[in-house]
């Protein structure tokens, strides 16, 4: 079996294992772990549900030797849990820049002034690249892994997220798939699943906050978990390089359609009116809220109300959030939309650019009481064309609602 199938499914050793128990200016040249200096407090062997992600993070976890366990088992901090990113671990280090420039942006977009910040309009003042931090990950990455070690590994993701086709899992496999469409065609060794990273943050078990974290090139999983329960799905970025369908690891892939169509469908289901409420006044050319960005939500709400929308357009607007919140395992997905469902008479929806979300710099943003989610349309880095970023936060549970 080949590395770039055993992230595809779950032999039966995974099901073996889970019954064993219960946006920075700068890039750095820190290694992927450089913040851990000390021994971890963390512990993987407490009390944990059969089948649940912290038993299956356990038994991830006994695959490890002793070196692989001190760096994918860490305390659960802020400072970790926010070293995420959309670029690859490469460009964070430095290792996959050449002559050492700003990583992860097209020089001179369309629209976008040399060194206007990640999601800031066109003329905002002078900031870095979208990225994140400026640190690269913690844990340890798919390309330490061994085949055993995979299959574990995989068990904990399908536990994680959801099952519905271009989502959650099936989206990420694809996403995977994208990167090692990079790495083939023009990325390098930069590209690739065996870049992207896993890390557990604090205890996995039934008592106590822990996260699971997972991510790489367009891609952060940030599932926080508090007495056995989903505290927060967020912060969770999705975006893929190429956009359009492509061949890879032997099934065609286009991850991040299913989303961008139900945005579209949103967006054309409003009147001509109702687009022009909605507008933005300024070119939007990444995401206001992305890495780095961390607790940063705007104040005043832009767009057009929920409240005034017919019955029709409010379910577009919630088949919109759905394909963000569908992202997570099935039972947490209906909480977590039940919820934003409730709040969406004071939910908002605005845009700019056009309105197929095809073009650069096309723009849409959903913000709630507790939702936000951004789409933004970016010039292509490895391949020409555009590509999606993404994020969804949560206005009261993103990092399970830790903020330090």
């Amino acid at each position: 079996m080949s590395r770039r199938s055993l992230l595809a499914g779950i032999p039966a050793l995974a099901v073996a294992l889970a019954g064993c128990g219960n946006s920075s200016s700068e890039t750095t040249t820190a290694p992927a772990s450089a913040s851990v200096t000390a021994a971890s407090a963390a512990r993987a062997d407490g009390p944990a549900a059969a089948g649940s992600v912290a038993a299956l993070a356990q038994a991830f976890y006994r695959t490890l030797d002793a070196d692989l366990q001190a760096k994918v088992l860490l305390d659960y901090t802020f400072a970790s849990a926010k070293r995420w990113s959309n670029l690859p671990q490469g460009l964070l280090t430095g290792a996959g820049m050449p002559g050492g420039g700003q990583a992860g942006q097209p020089s001179g977009g369309a629209g976008r002034p040399a060194g206007a910040p990640s999601g800031a309009p066109a003329g905002a003042q002078a900031g870095g690249p979208s990225g994140g931090s400026g640190q690269s990950r913690v844990g340890i990455s798919l390309g330490d892994l061994k085949d055993e070690q995979l299959t574990a590994l995989t068990a904990v993701l399908k536990a994680a997220t959801g099952t519905a086709s271009g989502l959650g899992y099936d989206e990420i496999e694809q996403q995977l798939n994208a990167d090692d469409y990079l790495g083939a065609h023009g990325g390098g060794d930069t590209y690739g699943r065996d870049q992207f990273y896993v890390a557990i943050l604090g205890s996995p078990q039934d008592s106590g906050t822990w996260e699971f974290q997972f991510g790489g090139h367009h891609l952060a999983v940030a599932n926080t978990y508090t007495d056995g329960k989903l505290a927060g799905a967020t912060p969770s970025f999705r975006g893929v390089e190429p956009f359009a369908a492509f061949e890879e690891n032997g099934k065609t892939n286009q991850p991040l359609k299913v989303k961008q169509a139900a945005f579209a469908a949103m967006l054309a289901g409003l009147s001509t009116a109702q687009l022009a409420d909605a507008k933005l006044a300024d070119t939007y050319s990444d995401l206001v809220l992305g890495p780095g960005k961390d607790w940063a939500f705007p104040t005043d709400k832009v767009g057009v109300k929920a409240s005034t929308l017919s019955a029709a357009q409010k379910k577009l607007v919630l088949a919109a959030i759905a394909t963000y919140v569908q992202d997570v395992a099935d039972s947490d997905a209906k909480t977590i939309l039940a919820k934003y469902e409730k709040e969406l008479d004071d939910t908002y929806v605005s845009w700019s650019g056009t309105k197929t979300l095809l073009e650069q710099n096309d723009y849409v943003r959903i913000d709630g009481p507790s939702v936000w989610i951004e789409f933004s349309m970016q010039h292509g880095i490895v391949l020409s064309g555009n590509h999606p970023h993404s994020v969804w936060r949560d206005r009261t549970t993103d990092y399970g609602g830790t903020k330090s």
